[in-house]
């Protein structure tokens, strides 16, 4: 049964970490450190990290997270996409920040948010999809930009960060109707003009997710695979998550023996077809009869 209240908090967490997360200078900071502060503050707050903090740079859209001991920096002119989970009890809130070090694109990451901002005012109970998707894909013509096409806000479960359903950010047939006390999360993602407005798999694939709980008949992988999910049961996980219980180069072993398996799988992460730069904005809301409870506001 769904747990408003449990929703509620994950949401008021999440929302006090994004904001932060806004108002930081992350210039010359590592996208290590800006993960692990994120990550921190969600669990001072009392939750949980609902999955690796997304530390997305420029031309990439999503599902990049640190490494271990990731070098990797926030440069004057980058534009940083931070997508933050929080949850309770598996109860998810997801949510997300586009922070601009280039003045070029401030009106790209403006044009981004006020696509949310007009999505989540028609969001009630049994709206179509394809309506929300309308809205989002009408501000970003409106203003200039491109829709991300096969990008999509999505439901969420318990324990279950995409539930099924997809939120198209684009105008399409056959999409279905919000149902009331379930959440959803509304997650525009816009380029600009000479992009592609697609994105495609990268090379790199650093965020991961039990996919089988099936045993390989290795004692130490099966060991390693019950260790993930009794921490992450199925949601995405990061392998600097396992560094304080597993050495590093045992961990990765184990992960990728797991992956090749295909009990474990992989995000790759998402790059702009046109190698152009993507802004994103995000919040997580729950329809009811009366009215729309956006828990990440």
């Amino acid at each position: 049964m769904l747990s408003i209240e449990d929703y509620q908090r994950a949401g008021k967490i999440a929302a006090e970490v994004r904001e932060d997360a806004r108002k930081r200078y992350h210039v010359g900071e590592t996208l290590l450190s800006i993960c692990e502060h994120v990550e921190g503050m969600i669990r001072e707050r009392g939750a949980e990290p609902a999955f690796p903090c997304n530390v997305s740079l420029n031309e990439v859209a999503a599902h990049y997270t640190a490494e271990p001991n990731d070098q990797g920096t926030v440069k004057d002119g980058d534009v940083l996409k931070i997508d933050i989970g929080a949850h309770i009890n598996g109860y998810i809130a997801d949510t997300a920040v586009t922070v601009c070090y280039n003045p070029k694109y401030d009106s790209l990451v403006n044009a981004t948010e006020l696509a949310l901002q007009e999505a989540v005012k028609i969001v009630k109970a049994n709206v179509k999809a394809s309506d929300i998707g309308k809205v989002v894909e009408y501000t970003a013509k409106r203003v200039g930009f491109k829709p991300i096409h096969n990008l999509s806000g999505h439901s969420l479960a318990q324990y279950t960060i995409h539930a099924g359903k997809s939120i198209p950010n684009i105008w399409t047939l056959g999409t279905f109707s919000l149902a009331p006390n379930q959440a959803y999360a509304i997650e525009p993602f816009f380029t600009t003009k000479d992009g592609s407005g697609v994105v495609y798999n990268g090379k790199v694939k650093n965020i991961h997710a039990i996919a089988t709980r099936k045993r390989t008949g290795d004692k130490d992988a099966d060991a390693f695979l019950d260790y993930l999910w009794d921490r992450f049961k199925t949601l995405p996980f990061a392998l600097r998550w396992a560094l304080k219980d597993y050495d590093e180069q045992e961990a990765r072993k184990m992960l990728e023996f797991l992956v090749k398996k295909k009990i474990v799988h992989s995000y790759a992460i998402l790059v702009e077809g046109n190698g152009k730069f993507v802004a994103q904005a995000e919040h997580t809301l729950i329809p009811t009869e009366n009215n729309t409870i956006v828990i990440t506001r």
